[in-house]
C-alpha cells in the first residue's frame, strides 16, 4: 500500500500566473495550475494507493485579487469564492496560516463559512476557535488503513497581529501540542501525519540554527523530537524544500502555487512505513483548471479594472531602480510612504519598509495597479510613544542590515538574508536625520540622531508612527511593543496612500538626505 500526501502552502491568493505587476504578466504559477497537477496526481491512483491533499495556509491574503475581494466584501460574493476554489479540490485537510487573520475573525468566518473540508488547528484554542476551526486533527479511515492528520499553526501570531484580530484566541507551541497529541493518536492510527504552518528553525542537514530560536518556526525541533510521525507538511517560510530528516519525509512547497508538495510513504503487510520519499513538482506547464477559472473569472476580470484606475500624477521620478541603493540613500517613493504615514496620523517621526526588490515605486501616472504592487501588505498603523534610546536602537538594528565587501560596496548581513531574506525588517526614517558608521561593530553603528533641527537624546519622548507589524516588534524589534501604542487607526496603507495621493494634486518627486551612511 501506498499513502501519497500532496500539498499547496502560502498561495497568497496568487491563483492566477500573474503577479499582477503588468495587465498581460505571466509567470508559471497560481493555484489553477497546481489545481490541474493535483488531479492529474489524484487521477493516477491506484487500487493499492490513497493520494490525499492538505491546503496548508496563507491563502485569503496576499495578492491583488485577495486585496479586491475584501475590499468589496460588501458588495460581491469573492470573498466566497476563495473557498470555493479550494472546494473544488475536495482537500482532506487543511490548516490556517499567519495571514489568514490579517483582516480580522469576522471576515476570516465569512471566507470560510462555505468550506466542505476540516480546518485543523490543535494548537490554537480559546473562546474564539470555534468560529474558525472544526478540529485538533482528522483520522480517514480508507483502503483499510487508518490515518491520522494533525493540524498546526506557528504560535508566533500574536507577536505581528492586531490584538482584536486574534481575539479570543489562544496559540500554543506546535512542538509541544503535537508531542501531546501523538502520544494521544499515535495508537489510533497506522499512519501519522502532521500538517503545519510554520517552518524551520535549524538547517535541515547539519541541525544547525539558522535563526533565532524564538518558537515561530519549530519544525526541526519537530522532525529531531518526535520520531514518531510519519510525514510532516510545512509552509510559512516560502522556501522550496523537500528532504528526508531523521527518516521523516518533509516538504515546503514554495510560493504563490509555485510548486506541489508530494510525499509518497509505502506500507508493509504491517501497515508499517517501509520507504518514503518527498519531492516538490512544480506546476509550471500546466493548465489552468477550468471549473476553477469558470469561478474565479470574473473576479479576476474585475480585478485587473480595478487594479488599472487612475489615481494621481507625479511631477518626477518615483520609480525604483537600486533598490539597495533606496534603503541605503533613502528614496522619494518610501519618503512619500513615510509621509503618508504622518499625515493619517498626526505624527512627526514615521518608518517604513521596502517590503522587495519587486516594489517599482511610481512613475508619473499612478495607479491602484502601482499602489498594490509596491506597498503589497494590508498593515495598518500605530503611533507609539518611545524614548531616543529605543529609536537608537532601532536604527541600530536597521544598521545591522549592511555589510560591506572588500571593495566596500554594499551586500545584505547573513541576519537578514539567511535562511530567508527579510527586506522587510529592515526600515528607512523621516523626520529623524541619521548616520550608520558600518565599519564599526554591529550594534555600535549609529552616531547622533537628529529631530527638528535638534539633538534627539535617549531620554527625550517622541511619537514614531509604523506598521502594526513593527509596532508589535515584529521583524526583531523588541524596542516596539503593544504596551507602548497611544493611538490605532484601521485603514489599510494601500487605501491610505490612494487617498493622500488624490488629496494631494501637486506632488513632487525629491531625493531625502536625512540618512547617511560612512564606508
Amino acid at each position: 500500500m501506498k499513502i501519497t500526501i500532496l500539498s499547496t502552502s502560502d498561495v497568497h491568493g496568487y491563483f492566477y500566473p500573474t503577479d499582477f505587476s503588468t495587465i498581460d504578466d505571466h509567470h508559471e504559477f497560481g493555484f489553477l495550475k497546481a489545481a490541474s497537477l493535483i488531479r492529474k496526481v489524484k487521477a493516477d491512483e491506484r487500487p493499492n494507493e490513497i493520494v490525499l491533499y492538505i491546503e496548508n495556509g496563507d491563502i485569503i491574503e496576499g495578492s491583488p485579487m485577495d486585496s479586491y475581494a475584501y475590499n468589496t466584501r460588501e458588495t460581491t460574493d469573492y470573498s466566497q469564492k476563495i473557498i470555493s476554489l479550494v472546494n473544488l479540490l475536495k482537500p482532506d485537510a487543511a490548516v490556517l496560516g499567519n495571514h489568514e487573520f490579517n483582516y480580522g475573525l469576522d471576515y476570516l468566518g465569512q471566507v470560510l463559512k462555505e468550506r466542505s473540508f476540516p480546518i485543523l488547528g490543535a494548537n490554537i484554542s480559546g473562546e474564539s476557535s470555534s468560529r474558525i476551526l472544526d478540529a485538533p486533527y482528522k483520522i480517514i479511515e480508507e483502503k483499510g488503513v487508518k490515518i491520522g492528520i494533525v493540524g498546526l499553526t506557528t504560535q508566533f501570531i500574536p507577536h505581528w497581529e492586531d490584538p482584536t484580530n486574534i481575539c479570543g484566541l489562544h496559540f500554543a507551541s506546535a512542538l509541544d501540542t503535537l508531542k501531546g497529541t501523538v502520544a494521544q493518536l499515535r495508537s489510533q492510527v497506522d499512519v501519522l501525519l502532521a500538517a503545519y504552518h510554520g517552518g524551520f528553525e535549524a538547517d535541515l542537514i547539519t541541525g544547525q540554527p539558522t535563526e533565532k530560536q524564538t518558537g515561530e518556526n519549530e519544525g526541526s525541533a519537530i522532525l529531531r523530537e518526535i520520531p514518531e510521525i510519519d510525514a510532516l507538511v510545512t509552509g510559512h517560510q516560502h522556501r522550496r524544500e523537500a528532504a528526508i530528516v531523521n527518516g521523516i519525509p518533509v516538504t515546503q512547497p514554495g510560493y504563490r502555487g509555485s510548486d506541489v508538495g508530494k510525499i509518497v510513504l509505502e506500507l508493509d503487510e504491517k501497515k508499517h512505513v517501509k520507504r518514503s520519499t518527498a519531492q516538490l513538482i512544480p506546476v509550471s506547464g500546466q493548465q489552468l483548471a477550468q471549473d476553477l477559472q469558470q469561478v474565479s473569472e470574473q473576479w479576476y476580470d474585475d480585478t485587473q479594472k480595478w487594479l488599472d484606475q487612475p489615481v494621481a500624477t507625479i511631477t518626477g521620478d518615483m520609480r525604483i531602480t537600486d533598490h539597495m541603493k533606496a534603503r541605503a540613500q533613502g528614496h522619494a517613493y518610501l519618503d512619500l510612504v513615510n509621509h503618508v504615514q504622518m499625515e493619517a496620523t498626526g505624527t512627526e517621526i514615521s518608518g517604513t519598509a521596502l517590503f522587495n526588490d519587486d516594489v517599482r515605486g511610481f512613475g508619473k501616472n499612478v495607479t491602484v495597479r502601482n499602489v498594490m504592487n509596491s506597498y503589497v501588505y494590508p498593515n495598518t498603523l500605530v503611533v507609539e510613544k518611545v524614548t531616543g534610546a529605543d529609536l537608537r536602537a532601532a536604527l541600530e538594528r536597521c544598521a545591522s542590515f549592511f555589510e560591506l565587501r572588500e571593495d566596500v560596496s554594499l551586500q545584505i548581513s547573513a541576519e537578514f538574508s539567511t535562511p530567508k531574506v527579510e527586506l522587510y525588517n529592515y526600515d528607512y526614517y523621516t523626520g529623524l536625520d541619521y548616520t550608520f558608521d558600518l565599519h564599526k561593530p554591529v550594534g555600535q553603528r549609529v552616531g547622533k540622531i537628529f529631530h527638528a533641527g535638534a539633538e534627539l537624546l535617549d531620554e527625550q519622548e517622541v511619537e514614531v508612527v509604523l506598521n502594526q507589524y513593527r509596532g508589535v516588534g515584529g521583524g526583531d524589534y523588541p524596542m516596539f511593543s503593544a504596551d507602548k501604542i497611544v493611538r490605532e487607526y484601521a485603514d489599510d496603507m494601500p487605501k491610505l496612500i490612494i487617498q493622500y495621493l488624490q488629496d494631494h494634486p501637486k506632488i513632487t518627486a525629491a531625493q531625502p538626505h536625512n540618512i547617511h551612511l560612512l564606508r
